[in-house]
């Protein structure tokens, strides 16, 4: 089944031209996307602290998609969160459906906290390469914006159909915010520096990644 996940991968993305002067062999590239989500899947599972109603800090589950979205653009990104974030509903995810009721409930509970949340980090990751040199720079920022835009997915989730955990706080609003900002922004911050950790040792310009030049 996976593999024709990752097939349906490369016909949708079809021959978008992924980096600059470069001619990139789509089977590497699959294997290359097929390994990241599998170490994303693999890092979810290792939690420093999990929430009682969803939502984890883990341990750089987020920097292999969003190394993917600088290295390949923004539709490899976004197509491979959101194969991740299905497989994220699959494996750990499927228990949230008994606590939600409606096919609109079921709706922006996949959308929300699954296929849009992961397709943020994706997006995030190939937003700044074209405009920003600085691998640094961009991996940090592009880090920050998908963790955000993923934080805006689960914010919104929490205000519709996670409403009734909001007794005892001053407004269901006040509760997403807090409960889902807990977590995104360390979630964010351990992803910040990771990818500005490897950006200083690897240089994901280069098709073949190569040992970063010092100065």
């Amino acid at each position: 089944m996976l593999r024709c996940f990752f097939f349906w991968l490369i016909k949708i993305i079809g021959k978008e031209n992924i980096m600059a002067n470069s001619s990139i062999n789509k089977t590497r590239m699959l294997c290359e996307t097929a390994i990241m989500i599998a170490l994303a899947t693999a890092l979810s599972y290792v939690t420093i602290f999990s929430l009682p109603h969803g939502g984890s800090i883990t341990l750089f589950s987020q920097v292999p998609i969003i190394i993917i979205g600088y290295r390949y653009g923004v539709k490899w990104g976004c197509t491979t969160g959101i194969i991740h974030g299905i497989l994220q509903m699959l494996l750990q995810g499927l228990g949230n459906f008994a606590y939600v009721k409606g096919i609109g409930a079921y709706l922006v509970l996949i959308l929300a906290d699954y296929v849009l949340a992961f397709m943020s980090l994706g997006l995030g990751g190939a937003m700044f390469k074209k405009v920003i040199k600085n691998q640094s720079v961009a991996l940090g920022l592009g880090a920050f914006v998908g963790s955000f835009l993923r934080f805006i997915c689960h914010f919104v989730s929490g205000v519709t159909i996670w409403a009734d955990y909001a007794d005892g706080w001053k407004g269901v609003w006040a509760y997403s915010a807090s409960y889902n900002g807990s977590y995104m922004a360390v979630e964010a911050a351990i992803s910040i520096v990771a990818v500005v950790a490897l950006s200083f040792v690897l240089d994901f310009n280069k098709e073949n990644l190569k040992k970063t030049k010092k100065a």
